[in-house]
């Protein structure tokens, strides 16, 4: 079957008033059989959103998604059936979809998540789950209001060494935890926006800016580098801490902070810093006392790593990762691997019993529960509240404030100035 590239006018005088009607009616979240492939829509099949087609190419992959023709037309030689399309409110509108996949830049996350949702479509979406708190908020209430599959695309919550650390936390193997830190040595900085040019033919710049207001095609934005960018990217935060943040939430069962502040250097209108630490104040799960859970990138380390020994004396060499300290002992980790120290008091220390399940792959497990309605485990429920507690460390830093958070209202108590960051202005046509 040959691609059919459907541009914005050929749907407009195609579809006429049955556009308008698509675009209200919801499907039912029950409308696929267990047994069945899922008809999936995929918008952004450039950088992950490869290894996102991947992970869902056991389906019925029946539209492709992508503002940038190149990248639309090199991702479609894999999926010689799909309808390619440059405006996801187009594919969502046209196709008979079960599921969409996002994997856009962050600031699209947003918009084309919740218009996928209203539609009554199971939902994986990229990380940061959106590019505000407000969108994070507004996309799982939706979600769960229609009962909807979610995922959101922190890949290494499937991995088994995150299984076994949450059950070493919650199975007392430290004792009470009184703080965690965790760290990231990568840096996305300094963006700036250069010369003003004429967008290449390739690249529909007005659909690459979706909700942000007009402005000029430059280079240094696409593809990639549009994380330096306040207005699209959310920095190295946004990128990296719902990854490495994901194991504290889930090992201490957090959701929303009291309070949070951060530190880096000069706050730039336009560019992400360098570097960042940042503090949450987090309730203690028991509900006694806060537990202060911190965050550094860049070149910044907690002081307490350059404290930790091995059992022979030795400095402990750790590359990016958590680390857990409670009364009883601590816990380092990273994506694959983690020691309880010090060394010399878990000698004869008795693991917990593995309670919590291996995972059938964070693709897979979204895709049984679009099916089969089983839970999946960074549905948006947890992962909007990680995400969330992400991005107001981003508010936090912009704004120079320590902010006080009211999570059941998602609202700034102290700092009125916040809210545009946390209720952003959205474009006309791209609204959440």
């Amino acid at each position: 079957m040959r691609h059919t590239l459907v541009s914005r006018r050929d749907f407009l005088l195609a579809s006429g008033g049955a556009a308008c009607s698509l675009l209200i009616l919801p499907r039912s979240a029950a409308s696929t059989l267990a047994n069945s492939r899922l008809r999936v829509g995929v918008v952004g099949v450039g950088g992950q959103g490869r290894a996102n087609l991947n992970g869902v190419s056991g389906e019925e992959v029946v539209a492709l998604c992508d503002v940038d023709r190149n990248t639309l037309e090199g991702a479609a030689q894999a999926f010689k059936g799909a309808t390619l399309y440059r405006d996801y409110r187009e594919m969502i509108a046209t196709e008979s979809l079960d599921a969409v996949v996002v994997s856009t830049p962050d600031h699209v996350h947003g918009p084309a998540g919740a218009f996928a949702l209203r539609r009554g479509l199971h939902l994986y979406c990229e990380k940061p789950l959106a590019h505000s708190v407000y969108e994070c908020r507004t996309m799982a209430r939706v979600a769960a209001s229609k009962n909807l599959a979610t995922q959101m695309g922190t890949q290494i919550h499937a991995g088994d060494n995150y299984r076994r650390v949450v059950e070493l936390i919650r199975g007392g193997a430290i004792g009470r935890v009184t703080e965690a830190h965790v760290w990231c040595g990568k840096s996305w900085a300094d963006g700036r926006f250069a010369e003003p040019k004429e967008a290449p033919a390739h690249l529909d710049w007005n659909l690459w800016l979706g909700p942000r207001p007009q402005r000029p095609y430059c280079d240094g934005l696409h593809p990639g580098n549009w994380r330096r960018f306040w207005e699209f990217g959310t920095g190295t935060l946004g990128d990296m801490a719902c990854h490495y943040m994901d194991l504290v939430f889930w090992a201490l069962d957090l959701r929303h902070p009291l309070r949070v502040e951060a530190a880096g250097p000069a706050v730039h209108e336009v560019g992400t810093p360098d570097s960042l630490t940042v503090r949450w104040d987090f309730p203690q799960p028991d509900g006694k006392g806060v537990l202060p859970v911190w965050w550094y990138d860049g070149s910044k380390r907690p002081e307490a790593l350059k404290n930790l020994r091995r059992s022979d004396g030795s400095a402990l060499q750790w590359g990016d990762g958590q680390l857990f300290i409670g009364d009883k002992g601590m816990l380092i980790s990273d994506y694959g691997g983690h020691m309880l120290l010090p060394e010399s008091d878990f000698t004869d220390y008795q693991r917990p019993a593995q309670t919590i399940p291996g995972s059938i792959g964070h693709h897979a497990e979204w895709i049984r529960a679009c099916k089969e309605g089983t839970p999946t485990t960074c549905n948006f429920e947890y992962s909007g509240a990680l995400a969330e507690a992400v991005l107001l460390g981003n508010v936090a830093f912009r704004t120079g404030k320590a902010l006080e958070w009211d999570g059941a209202q998602a609202r700034v108590k102290n700092a009125p100035e916040a809210q545009e960051w946390i209720v952003p202005e959205f474009r006309a046509g791209f609204e959440v």
